[in-house]
Formats: structure tokens, C-alpha cells, sequence
């Protein structure tokens, strides 16, 4: 398959609905792809022969089960550095007004078994009240549900938790551009961040380095909120050091809405954990917003994560304390 069909693929992949041959070319435009209407009908025929792709009459395609398996499957020069892309337009569309609490945010869905979600929503509070987390909103989703471009499979929830980047986006809306350049590991020692142990570029890679390493069982979320030793999820941002003070003020007026997760922000220039940042640079380190999820994997309840799925009204979002 080449570059245009699976662009394609991945275009009925994040549409709900289907969608006609004018719209996918419209779409294309933002995969660097310009097609006449003509040549994407000609792409879809051939996707359809290969049961990629099936007419739904007059509304347009839309993508088959293969075809989603082809998208995670193939050309995979072409998802490294999508992660990052992704990331930075989420960044963007994220709206949360950090004044009045109100707005969209960034979501990352975790499928758990059914039967396993008041178990899990146990396992997450302790974390979700910690600093270890981006918020303590959560948002649950029915079998069946569409989240973005995702539905919750027969004989699982899900459950939605406020993704990092809508720090960026928050401090993006205030004027501050802020540079995400690592996933990682985050040592916690007497309660308190120590160093990174692993560190994974967002410009580098095809997959969210924090999935992995949950799925990896390389994180220690709960005994580092309980305890105060573990390992944590986190993310390395850098801020202009001349927005230092602005970024500490946006980031106080968020605490009150339930979110944070900040778990510090570095000195001009200095490195931050062992991590050197650039000239006239400050590091700012995130908590993952997958840390609960973590906890939920380290207690032996599977679970599938997608990160930077989909943006959602905050208020559509529920304090995990609420939750029974």
C-alpha cells in the first residue's frame, strides 16, 4: 500500500461517520496529500476490493475492521514523529479557560473489563488525589460508546482521564509556547522526583512512550503515591525562561478546577532530574495523565490505553471521589 491509501485509511479511521470522496480529499490536505475528488474515488475502489474500505451509499466509506488494522500496522516511517504531531494540534484545540474552569481538554480512554471497574476506580483515587496526576476528573464510558475515534469493545468500560498536554494547551491560550520533548520514567525517592531513569523523544518515536511503559510494568505509580518511592510516569516540556513567572501564575489559577500534575519547574538554563534544557530554556516536568491507569495495570486488572484520543467539555468530566 502507498502513502495516499493509507492517509485515506486514516482519515475514515478518525471520522465517526462516513465520509464522500470530497471531504477525504479535503482531509488529505492536512496529511501534506492533494488528490482531485476523481482520484480518491479511484483510492477508495481499490480500498474496497481489499476490504479496507465499504460503501455505506450515499453518506460515503467507511473503514473496515482490517482497515484499522492496516492503519496500526503499516508504514511505520510514516508514524514516527506522528505522536508528536498529534500532541502538538491537540495542544492547540484544547480551549480550557483556566479563569473560569471551562472549556475543552485533551482525553486519554483506558478500556478495562466491565466487571473490574469498581475495583479499578478504587486503585486510581489514591493517584488521581495525588500530585501524580494531571486531574482528578474522570469521565467513564459505556460498551459501544464512541471516544474520538475509538469504541469501547463489547465486555469493557472506559475510562477517560485528562491527558498532560492540556498544560500546553492551557499555556499556549495564555501566550506561552511550550516545547514537549520527552516521555519517561521518573524515580521518586522520600517523596520526592530524583532523576529520570528512562527518557523517550516525542519527535522520535511511533508510539506513546507512557503506554509502554505501563504496559511494560515498568512504572511503580501506587507504591510511589503510598510509600513515597517508586517510579512515575512524567513528561519533559521546556518554557522560555523569560515566561518563567507568567507560566508559574497560569499554572496556580488551574489547582482550583482539579487539575495539575506539575511536579516542577527548573531554573533558567539548569538541567531539571539530569535533564539539560537550552539556552534561555526552562524544563517543566508533567506527571503522565496516565499514572491511574498505571495503578489500575500494576494491580493485575488489564487494560488497553489510547492516548491523546479525543477533546472533551471539562464539565462533562466527574471528581473520581464521586464516583461509587
Amino acid at each position: 500500500m502507498d502513502r495516499k491509501q493509507i492517509s485515506i485509511l486514516r482519515v475514515l479511521e478518525r471520522a465517526q461517520t462516513p465520509l464522500g470522496a470530497g471531504k477525504v480529499a479535503k482531509e488529505l490536505l492536512n496529511h501534506g496529500i492533494e488528490l482531485t475528488e476523481r482520484a480518491v474515488r479511484y483510492h477508495l475502489e481499490v480500498l474496497d476490493e481489499l476490504g479496507l474500505t465499504e460503501p455505506m451509499g450515499r453518506p460515503g466509506r467507511s473503514i473496515t475492521d482490517k482497515g484499522r488494522h492496516e492503519v496500526s500496522e503499516a508504514r511505520v516511517a510514516d508514524k514516527v514523529g506522528l505522536i508528536h504531531a498529534k500532541l502538538e494540534a491537540l495542544a492547540y484545540l484544547t480551549t480550557l479557560d483556566p479563569t473560569t474552569g471551562r472549556g475543552r481538554v485533551t482525553l486519554n480512554i483506558s478500556f478495562v473489563p466491565t466487571e473490574a471497574l469498581k475495583r479499578a476506580l478504587v486503585v486510581i483515587r489514591p493517584v488521581a488525589n495525588s500530585r501524580y496526576a494531571t486531574s482528578r476528573r474522570v469521565c467513564v464510558f459505556q460498551e459501544g460508546e464512541w471516544v474520538g475515534n475509538q469504541v469501547v469493545p463489547k465486555g469493557r468500560v472506559g475510562i477517560g482521564t485528562v491527558c498532560s498536554v492540556t498544560t500546553n494547551g492551557i499555556l499556549l491560550k495564555s501566550g506561552i509556547p511550550v516545547e514537549s520533548r520527552f516521555g519517561g520514567l521518573l524515580s521518586i525517592e522520600g517523596h520526592a522526583p530524583r532523576r529520570f531513569s528512562e527518557l523517550v523523544h516525542y519527535g522520535a518515536t511511533s508510539l506513546d512512550p507512557i503506554e509502554v511503559f505501563i504496559k511494560s510494568g515498568s512504572t511503580s505509580t501506587s507504591r510511589a503515591v503510598s510509600t513515597g518511592t517508586g517510579i512515575i510516569g512524567a513528561s519533559f516540556r521546556e518554557v522560555p525562561t523569560v515566561a518563567r513567572d507568567h507560566v508559574c501564575r497560569v499554572l496556580e489559577q488551574i489547582v482550583p478546577w482539579g487539575l495539575g500534575g506539575v511536579i516542577a519547574i527548573g531554573s533558567p538554563s539548569c538541567p531539571l532530574f539530569e535533564v539539560e534544557v537550552g539556552p534561555e530554556r526552562c524544563g517543566l516536568v508533567i506527571a503522565a495523565g496516565l499514572n491511574p491507569i498505571a495503578a489500575i495495570e500494576e494491580a493485575g486488572i488489564p487494560t488497553v490505553s489510547h492516548a491523546l484520543t479525543t477533546l472533551v467539555e471539562f464539565d462533562q468530566l466527574v471528581d473520581v471521589n464521586e464516583l461509587i
